[in-house]
């Protein structure tokens, strides 16, 4: 199977660029952005009480129905595995994935798609039960492990162990909940994922009895992921994602927006709110399109603090993901 695909993906490809041609034109028309996610990820993508959809990558598809459709909820979820995420993007069945995906050279120079910036900056870790009395990851030699399928996490913990020559066993799922379980049911010793991964599997485990090691294995920038050979709708994703750094960066709120549009003597900030300036339609989107996404989603750090942050179950400090000027490298071009 992993060789019929391997032969596919280059047509797959093609096709996929042929179909995007026209996708701002095709969200348009149809009034809905489908957007790629995972099938439950805490505080990334996970069904609420009232049977919709939320967390912090879908917050970034909002931003985009926002911003070409002026509605964040004209949205359509499309949960998928790891394996199929790419091909459901390359065959057009969604605009874009939002999934917490990993930007690496393959994936943007040989699957025909392009990478629209970063919305989270994450690395491998390990999560085992403190009764395994392990501290770091050196100390791992001969354990197996639970992780996903279809993702960068094979390749690095088999760098990692050829690297230190340490042998390790892998038990594979297709989706998170598989993991936990296969991890509950004693099939492995370790989870090893993103640590954003592993802190949101803590949400559903006993947090006295497990806890995730320092150690941190890779560089895993996750972002939202388009088709090639669509350039407008590669620079309104891309744009929109910039929209909400931009917008924490100059202190709007999606509670102030309104209020700093009327009364901000500041020049960018009356540029990225539609104020007196050109740039939606650069993009060919209403003039308040970032307006609309502030007002509707949030700026960054608001959709970070309300999913993922300290005072969310997963409890995740801004760490490197903490704006440019206040700790951190989350940095986006300016709007001029």
């Amino acid at each position: 199977m992993k060789k019929i695909l391997k032969m596919l993906l280059p047509a797959i490809a093609v096709i996929g660029m042929s179909a995007s041609a026209g996708t701002f034109e095709k969200v348009k028309k149809e009034g809905v952005v489908h957007c790629g996610m995972s099938t439950g990820f805490a505080g990334f993508a996970e069904m609420g009480d009232d049977k919709v959809w939320k967390g912090f990558d879908i917050d970034l598809c909002r931003a985009v129905a926002a911003a070409v459709l002026g509605d964040a909820d004209k949205l359509t979820n499309h949960p998928l595995t790891s394996k199929e995420r790419f091909l459901a993007l390359q065959s057009g069945e969604i605009d874009m994935l939002a999934r917490s995906t990993t930007w690496t050279f393959t994936r943007d120079s040989s699957l025909g798609l392009n990478f629209a910036g970063v919305n989270y900056y994450d690395g491998q870790g390990f999560l085992v039960a403190k009764s395994l009395g392990v501290n770091d990851v050196k100390e791992l030699d001969g354990a197996t492990f639970c992780m996903q399928t279809g993702n960068t996490t094979e390749l690095n913990i088999a760098d990692y162990f050829m690297e230190h020559n340490m042998k390790y066993k892998s038990v594979l799922y297709d989706t998170d909940a598989q993991v936990i379980a296969g991890f509950k049911a004693g099939r492995c010793d370790v989870i090893t994922t993103d640590q954003s991964g592993l802190y949101s599997k803590l949400t559903v485990l006993d947090k006295s009895k497990f806890k995730v090691l320092p150690n941190i294995i890779s560089k895993e920038p996750l972002g939202p992921v388009v088709r090639q050979g669509d350039d407008r709708w590669f620079n309104i994703v891309k744009w929109s994602l910039n929209a909400m750094i931009t917008a924490e960066e100059l202190g709007i709120t999606s509670q102030n927006a309104a209020s700093l549009a009327k009364n901000s003597k500041n020049p960018e900030i009356q540029r990225l709110l539609g104020v007196n300036s050109n740039l939606g339609k650069m993009l060919g989107l209403d003039p308040k399109w970032a307006y609309n996404i502030i007002t509707q989603v949030g700026n960054y750090g608001e959709s970070f603090e309300k999913h993922l942050g300290v005072n969310t179950p997963l409890g995740i400090k801004r760490g490197v993901n903490a704006l440019w000027n206040n700790g951190g490298i989350l940095y986006s071009p300016p709007f001029r």
